[in-house]
C-alpha cells in the first residue's frame, strides 16, 4: 500500500540533518504507520541518499511519526551541491514509499 494513500508528509533541515512529518490520515492510519513505518524502512528507502541513523519519535496526541536522519544532504546547505539542499523533497520522495499492508 503507498504511504501516500495512509498520509501526509512535511520535510525540512537543520545544517546536515533532514526531519520528516508524518502525518496520518485517520486513527486506523497512524496504527498502520505505527507497525510498518520503522526507522529500518526509512534507511531501506533512502539507502545511498542518507548516510547516517534514522531515529523515530512518536507523537500519539498528533497521530504523527517524526524522523530524524543525520548526514542526509552532503554537509548541510551551505557545503552541499546536492539539489535539493535544504531537504524539502524528502517529505514528498517518502509517500512514494510502498508498505508491505495487505487491505
Amino acid at each position: 500500500m503507498p504511504l501516500r494513500e495512509l498520509a501526509y508528509a512535511r520535510s525540512g533541515d537543520k545544517g546536515d540533518v533532514v526531519n520528516i512529518g508524518v502525518m496520518a490520515k485517520d486513527d486506523k492510519a497512524y496504527a498502520l504507520l505505527k507497525q510498518h513505518l520503522t526507522s529500518d524502512r526509512l534507511k531501506e528507502h533512502f539507502a545511498g541518499i542518507v548516510k547516517g541513523d534514522i531515529v523515530r519519535y512518536e507523537m500519539d496526541n498528533l497521530n504523527s511519526l517524526e524522523f530524524v536522519m543525520q548526514n542526509a544532504l552532503g554537509g548541510g546547505a551551505t557545503r552541499t551541491l546536492m539539489m535539493d539542499q535544504t531537504g524539502k523533497a524528502y517529505g514528498p520522495n517518502v509517500l512514494r514509499l510502498v508498505l508491505d499492508i495487505k487491505d
